[in-house]
């Protein structure tokens, strides 16, 4: 990947021992990076994925049985609600990218995108709230982007899912509140995963430019700190909603966009 590679922060002191926390998209990226953070503080993690192969490596490198390998297709939404059932943490990560002009965007490709991004995190999100209100306690972190509060050209799929994903955690995070559940965005800029790199390669295409220019002249262009976020940053920025002192937090979005808003 592109971009000066960085080391990671010690992780802040966390203690989830005794939960239970669901992450889909786990087996690589952001997800996986989740699975581990949570893990490592004592969470039960079942970790989601149509990536067989990859949820065994995560769970192989969590070792101790803390992660939980669940393969899933999520577009099965009646059985991505019923994954959720009995989660005391939910973290709705996984995600697809497709770059076109709206003109040329396949309309099945966009259903497509909607109902892994919007429809099953609203269908996780149902079927986690039963357990988490019976016990007084849960936390619901949606990782969205900074594409949830900002709009890019040939995005239209992704951004619209992740605007609605903004939307449906602020009414989680209102309906929640009464009964000890908290609801959250974590919104990212451009993160060194495979997701991004897929990115850059459809923006050169459709822009019409090489590869190395799309990161510094479009993926970077309105950012103030010029280089990709670590997934590992992503997780502690999760951990931190998670924690017990991060109770009052609620119906907000964490944004780590190396300045893109401040603009």
């Amino acid at each position: 990947m592109r971009g000066t590679t960085r080391r990671a922060p010690a992780p802040h002191s966390l203690d989830l021992d005794g939960r239970t926390a669901l992450v889909t998209g786990a087996a690589r990226g952001i997800g996986r990076a989740c699975a581990l953070r949570l893990a490592a503080a004592g969470a039960k993690v079942r970790a989601v994925d149509r990536d067989t192969d990859g949820l065994r490596a995560l769970a192989a490198e969590a070792g101790g049985g803390a992660v939980e390998p669940y393969p899933l297709d999520l577009t099965d939404l009646d059985a991505a609600e019923e994954a959720a059932a009995g989660t005391d943490i939910l973290v709705n990560n996984a995600g697809i990218q497709l770059v076109r002009p709206i003109e040329e965007f396949p309309p099945g490709d966009f259903t497509a995108i909607l109902t892994l991004m919007l429809h099953a995190p609203f269908r996780l999100i149902r079927g986690a709230l039963p357990h988490m209100y019976g016990q007084g306690w849960g936390r619901i972190v949606n990782i969205s982007s900074v594409h949830g509060v900002r709009a890019s050209a040939y995005k239209s799929a992704y951004v619209a899912a992740k605007h609605g994903l903004e939307g449906l955690s602020k009414v989680a995070a209102l309906e929640g509140a009464a009964h000890g559940v908290t609801s959250n965005c974590v919104s990212p800029g451009y993160v060194r995963t495979a997701l991004v790199e897929k990115q850059i390669a459809d923006q050169a295409a459709a822009h019409g430019i090489p590869e190395a220019r799309v990161v510094g002249e479009i993926l970077l262009a309105d950012t103030a700190v010029k280089r990709l976020i670590e997934p590992s940053e992503v997780a502690e920025a999760v951990g931190y909603l998670c924690a017990p002192h991060s109770s009052a937090v609620t119906g907000t979005s964490l944004l780590m966009d190396g300045g893109w808003t401040a603009h």
